[in-house]
């Protein structure tokens, strides 16, 4: 069973690194080969677990009458196991260069004015709930206020197995249908807001930077309505002059931090910005590119009229809308991979 699914092989493949004498020469890569073999090491007590509940399923499915209520109770629990099944098989189409990396995520306000930034923080506490469910660990890095409500952006570092791998689906446009609270006439309001996803690459892997193609900043961290949080200039802006990409950090305290966490961010960016060319041009090849441009969003939130959330490249739709804003985004999540793989 295993072996049809390839599990044993990307264990073994672990393994081998794993038992590697000059290994333990550098304790980064050891910690990432470590993690990596628990991951696989864990995966395959899942399928363990799964395949004898499978069996033990199919033994009682020849003792019970069709109808009855130990039938209609197996018939819930084989359900559950599909699930789980399904939940199982996700985690083995994470065979990208970078999905087993942590993640960053980053929100940005875009068309809608207010409404549009109240959807942007309300999208950074529905990642943020989505995270914690995963166990995985979470900062966040940066986070500029509105001026009446909301945020403009926000910066979330994630820490955790695979991170990338899962939340590289909702890179993209994300738009909001609903009654505005900030219309004074309470009017249908359309907002939208953008996320991007970046993989956390060490400094010696990845895009090199070169820093005479940098533009670097720095001024007082301010937090919300503009008051200053400390005396010294720690905030860090970092301007890549070739692309123009501009990446700020203000979270910590001291601006070697800062700008080792705005470089982290515009490395992934960059990397992403290759890995969404090279798919362009793919795209372009087979006749089916589109700009990214807001219209081209990747799911709807309609709070109003009507509840629902719906994904516009999957399909996959619910009514719960605020099961997802709580952060229940697994069913997206899974259908986006099983469609990529």
């Amino acid at each position: 069973m295993f072996d049809d699914i390839g599990l044993n092989a990307k264990k073994a493949e672990a393994e081998d690194k794993s038992k590697q004498k000059e290994l333990w020469d550098d304790p980064k890569k050891a910690e990432k080969v470590l993690k990596e073999l628990k991951y696989w090491t864990d995966l395959e007590d899942v399928w363990k677990g799964l395949s004898a509940k499978a069996k033990d399923i199919e033994e009682l499915g020849h003792m019970v009458e069709e109808g009855s209520t130990e039938a209609n109770e197996l018939e819930t629990e084989f359900e559950q196991l599909e699930n789980a099944y399904q939940k199982a098989h996700v985690k083995l189409l994470l065979s990208g260069p970078y999905d087993k990396r942590d993640a960053i995520l980053v929100l940005s306000s875009g068309t809608g004015g207010v409404d549009a930034q109240d959807w942007t923080e309300m999208l950074l506490r529905m990642y943020l709930r989505y995270a914690e469910q995963q166990g995985w660990k979470t900062t966040v890095t940066e986070k500029t206020m509105g001026a009446e409500a909301g945020i403009k952006s926000a910066t979330i570092e994630i820490k955790g197995m695979v991170a990338y791998g899962f939340l590289k689906g909702e890179h993209g446009v994300h738009r909001l249908v609903r009654l505005s609270p900030f219309n004074a006439k309470n009017l249908r309001q359309t907002s939208f807001a953008l996320v991007e996803v970046l993989p956390i690459i060490p400094e010696d892997e990845g895009v090199e930077i070169d820093e005479k193609e940098l533009r670097i900043d720095t001024y007082r961290s301010s937090g919300a309505g503009g008051q200053h949080v400390n005396t010294t200039d720690s905030a860090v802006r970092i301007t890549h002059l070739p692309t123009g990409l501009v990446v700020t950090c203000q979270s910590e305290r001291s601006q070697a931090q800062n700008k080792s966490q705005a470089m982290s961010v515009l490395k992934g960016r960059l990397t992403q910005k290759l890995l969404e060319e090279k798919k362009e041009k793919i795209e372009e090849l087979k006749g089916g590119y589109r700009e990214a441009a807001w219209g081209n969003q990747i799911r709807s939130y309609v709070f109003q009229p009507y509840t629902m959330v719906k994904d516009h490249r999957t399909d996959q739709e619910t009514s719960q809308v605020q099961a997802v804003m709580d952060g229940d985004l697994d069913d997206f999540i899974e259908a986006y991979l099983l469609k990529s793989k």
